[in-house]
């Protein structure tokens, strides 16, 4: 009968911090997964390693709500390659794909659950996810896989459990044996059958504790059903189906706990908790009180395998899968200590029910006994299913180990001796360091690596300075070449042991005995290869720990006068290579770049812009990115070298969004506007001019508004004139019009008001025509370009410009002056006095005081011998002929487009008095 089959995760293409594969391990409600890294590369793999060889007949896949790959491949194998990464594709073979949906359809607010039955053999098996589904909450196109589930048979034992199944039919039908046929798997044609509790769903929304309790009391149904107690085994269906139900509303509350922890409100914690505590006691004891379990106190599932890997029904002994060891993705709700067995709860469970004798634990004197594997170290721990000799180690499969995960319990016992390849590889070390120190070195555990390395550390300290110089090359090269090697370990403890042995030759070995530059260079060049691949790790923390040490080797005072670490970072990036590895090359170089420059550093603007613009047509959208910023920084200190390998700045190239940025950020450096900021300034210009030819052509409607309506006063005043000629009582006809009168009646609709002059051209158009060139009385302002009367120009200057705050008035003549010129205009003098207002009145343009009063200002502007300053009659007097003013239809253009917008017509001395509201009225 198929069943769950335990696996491990031997491997993964990369994980975001905090979502390993190893997740994948694990079955409960708050499950998090696996999450490929951020902006990856696809496709993603992921290797895992059944707990035996097994026939897979059922593969399940719980997607995430929006991180969903669009494919995902399934491939087998029966064995593991000698090195585990990469994987050789031939060693594995392709059973087939299948397709996930995008969950558009709901929002991204569900997860699918993908079960794919297949009929294969093996045990290793690797699942391949290809480009995600894009939607808009999955920002850094990521994958995810929330949990994975593999149900088969066991290879070992299918034949024997076939033949006993057959002769259990066999004897069936003989009638020899009572039991009946529904108890056997292969009777009724119900072998390839699936019990629901192996089912993924199960236990992705089943509290874990209630999980292993409902599969303790279907084991007990079959037994009963098997010794023909049917009422007990209607009883246990019915206990089944009720605890589904609590183990569901269990699951729920564990979420929502957690959910409050995240969120930091641990009232609300606090309370799902003792809701849970509460709501778990009263199931137990109703269970106990219908003598359904044995209440017996036992740790929690959180500190146990969340899921036995092995069924119990199997009948292959196979080896207890062990826990995986914990990951940076373990919460604080899963690293809480496990609760005491002095002190256990009131309603602790003993899930393992009535157990055989043969399946109760061993004593501490059994032959067989051997440590809970969490009391080993790390390294000492047996794969599931794995059979090795006692005392032999596994090398762990942690990529990222951290001491503090893992604490390192000492090195028990010899390393294992060199191989013949071990030998011949490191003869030149052994003949420096001895056999014993190159085989911990070399061994697969890594605390024994470590202590070779920190062994090493203090031989080289404790080297005495009259050693001679041959000594001292072999010890150097010697311990390069173990520091090569350690420094491609993978486990962290190891790695840092062999950056600290290398500082130390580069910063205190190599000065303190005064070695030549080439055994400086033989160490740069033998190490920072292997340090720039580490670079390249899936570990953002070890990625960030070789890139601080490169960078911090480059700036020593040995390695610097070298300029070789330079030399590595401008190597063209290769096609094939990782986004880590591109990424973590073009940060180092522009860092390294604002340290030491261009100037005998080993770079050179030839070697970083040749790179550089490489690397702003990599695949990778933060290598391009940071490629700009490395021209940046250049350009920042060779600016007109930069430009010539660069395309000219022309609409071309700023087609290119990355040419553009770059041509920006030159600009900016300059100190020039950039294209954005122009098209700003004239946005805003064109704004600010709009604005102003609305407000002046709301002004301009305004004052002719108030010009016809002089206009309608003037014609009805006409009217009333006329009407006074009508005919008299008696019926006779008033005498006929004489011309002057008829000259008089047409002026009263066509005549100027500031200068009088009557023409049969000054219709609406003719008017504002006349005042905007040719009436003698009126001017245009030089400041705002506003019309004006020629005798309030002073008061318009220092009350109404737009320019008024730099005028002031000359205390001597009374006029308008700039202030900038006004004292220099009151200490010179040479400005006319003026006459009191009575006495006489002042021309602001030739500064002539002339006779006073209103008729005055016509002759002086308007007479033959008036003002000489006067432009409009100077102008006019030039004329031979002098036209009429306003004579004809075409003197006028149409509209109302020759008065500037925004002008304003002054109200004359002579009959005209302004108003508020910009309106003008007869006096």
């Amino acid at each position: 009968m198929p069943h769950k089959i335990g696996f491990v995760v031997v491997s993964s293409s990369g994980h975001e911090d905090g979502f390993s594969a190893r997740e994948l391990m694990i079955h409960a409600p708050t499950v998090r997964g696996w999450r490929s890294p951020r902006c990856c590369q696809f496709p993603q793999e992921i290797v895992v390693q059944m707990v035996e060889r097994c026939r897979i007949r059922k593969l399940q896949l719980l997607a995430h709500q929006y991180m969903i790959p669009s494919k995902v491949e399934f491939y087998v194998s029966h064995c593991l390659p000698e090195c585990l990464p990469p994987f050789q594709a031939e060693r594995f073979r392709r059973l087939g794909y299948v397709s996930l949906c995008d969950n558009e359809k709901t929002g991204c607010r569900a997860r699918e659950l993908k079960s794919v039955y297949v009929d294969t053999e093996g045990q290793f098996l690797k699942l391949v996810f290809h480009q995600n589904h894009a939607n808009k909450y999955n920002v850094y196109n990521q994958v995810a896989l929330v949990a994975m589930n593999v149900i088969g048979d066991p290879v070992g034992c299918s034949d024997e459990s076939n033949m006993a199944s057959r002769e259990k039919l066999i004897d069936h039908y003989l009638g020899q044996r009572p039991e009946d046929p529904a108890l056997e798997g292969t009777c009724s044609g119900k072998s390839d059958h699936i019990s629901p509790l192996d089912d993924l769903a199960f236990d992705m929304y089943q509290d874990p504790e209630v999980a292993q309790i409902i599969r303790k009391l279907d084991e007990r149904k079959r037994e009963a059903v098997q010794q023909e107690r049917y009422d007990y085994a209607k009883k246990l269906k019915q206990a089944i189906a009720d605890l589904q139900k609590v183990g569901e509303r269990l699951g729920r509350y564990e979420v929502e706990k957690r959910c409050a922890v995240e969120k930091e409100d641990y009232d609300l914690a606090k309370h799902k908790k003792r809701q849970m505590d509460q709501y778990r006691a009263q199931v137990y004891a109703q269970l106990e009180l219908h003598s359904l379990v044995d209440m017996e106190p036992v740790p929690r599932p959180l500190d146990l395998p969340l899921q036995p890997l092995i069924h119990s029904s199997s009948s292959c002994h196979l080896p207890p899968a062990l826990p995986p060891p914990q990951d940076d993705s373990v919460t604080e709700n899963q690293r809480a200590e496990p609760v005491p067995l002095e002190q256990p709860s009131s309603h602790s469970l003993d899930v393992s029910l009535q157990r055989s004798p043969s399946d109760q634990p061993l004593s501490p004197s059994h032959p067989s006994h051997r440590a809970h594997p969490e009391a080993l170290p790390y390294d000492e721990r047996p794969l599931p299913a794995v059979h090795k000799q006692p005392g032999a180690a596994v090398e762990p499969e942690k990529r990222d180990l951290d001491t503090s995960e893992a604490p390192r319990a000492g090195a028990v016992g010899e390393p294992e001796p060199l191989t013949e390849k071990a030998l011949r590889e490191a003869s030149s070390a052994i003949e420096v360091l001895g056999e014993a120190l190159v085989a911990q070195a070399y061994s697969k555990t890594w605390s024994f690596r470590e202590d070779a390395l920190l062994t090493l550390y203090q031989q080289l300290v404790d080297t005495p300075v009259g050693t001679p110089k041959e000594d001292l090359k072999g010890l150097l090269r010697a311990a390069v070449f173990l520091i090569r090697r350690s420094i491609r370990d993978i486990v962290t403890p190891v790695f840092q042991a062999s950056l600290k042995v290398l500082k130390m030759l580069l910063t205190q070995y190599i000065p303190k005995h005064k070695l030549s530059k080439l055994e400086a260079t033989h160490c740069v060049e033998r190490t920072v290869p292997v340090l720039l691949a580490r670079t390249g790790d899936s570990s953002a923390r070890l990625r960030a720990v070789a890139s601080n040490f490169i960078q911090e080797m480059a700036l020593c005072k040995e390695v610097r006068s070298l300029q070789m670490v330079p030399s590595y970072l401008v190597q063209p990036l290769k096609a094939n290579a990782s986004a880590h590895l591109a990424l973590s090359q073009v940060a180092l170089l522009s860092r390294l770049l604002r340290d030491l420059g261009t100037d005998s550093t080993g770079f050179t603007v030839e070697n970083v812009m040749t790179f550089a613009v490489r690397a702003l047509q990599h695949r990778v959208l933060q290598v391009r990115e940071m490629a700009v910023c490395v021209i940046l920084d250049l350009y920042r200190q060779r600016r007109s070298v930069v430009l010539e390998y660069l395309p000219p700045d022309d609409s071309t190239s700023r087609k290119n969004i990355l040419f553009k940025t770059i041509f920006e950020g030159f600009a900016e450096i300059d100190g020039r506007p950039t294209d954005a900021e122009i098209r700003a300034q004239k946005r805003a210009a064109t704004e600010e001019a709009e604005k102003q030819k609305k407000e002046e052509i709301k002004a301009l409607q305004g004052q002719l508004a108030a010009l016809k309506e002089m206009q309608a006063g003037a014609q009805e005043k006409g009217s009333e004139a006329a009407k006074a000629k009508s005919p008299d009582p008696d019926g006779r006809s008033a005498a006929p019009r004489s011309p002057p009168e008829a000259a008089e009646n047409l002026g009263l609709d066509n005549l100027c008001i500031f200068c009088g002059e009557r023409s049969a051209a000054f219709t609406e158009e003719g008017l504002d025509l006349h005042y905007w060139k040719h009436c003698l009385m009126l001017t245009r302002c030089g400041y705002c370009r506003q019309v004006v009367e020629i005798a309030s120009l002073t008061d318009h200057l220092l009350t109404e410009c737009d320019k008024r705050d730099g005028f002031g008035r000359c205390c001597r003549c009374s006029e308008a002056v700039p202030k900038e010129e006004l004292p220099r205009h009151v200490a010179s003098k040479d400005c006319h006095p003026a006459k009191p207002e009575k006495l006489a009145n002042r021309c602001p343009l030739c500064h002539e005081n002339f006779a006073p009063g209103e008729e005055a200002w016509k002759v002086h502007l308007m007479g033959p011998v008036g003002c000489a300053m006067n432009l409009r009659r100077t102008c006019l007097l030039l004329k031979a002929p002098a036209p009429l003013q306003g004579k004809g239809p075409d003197t006028a253009k149409p509209g109302t487009s020759a008065l500037k917008a925004g002008s304003k017509i002054p109200t004359p001395k002579g009959g005209l008095s302004r108003c508020s509201g910009r309106t003008y009225r007869k006096r």
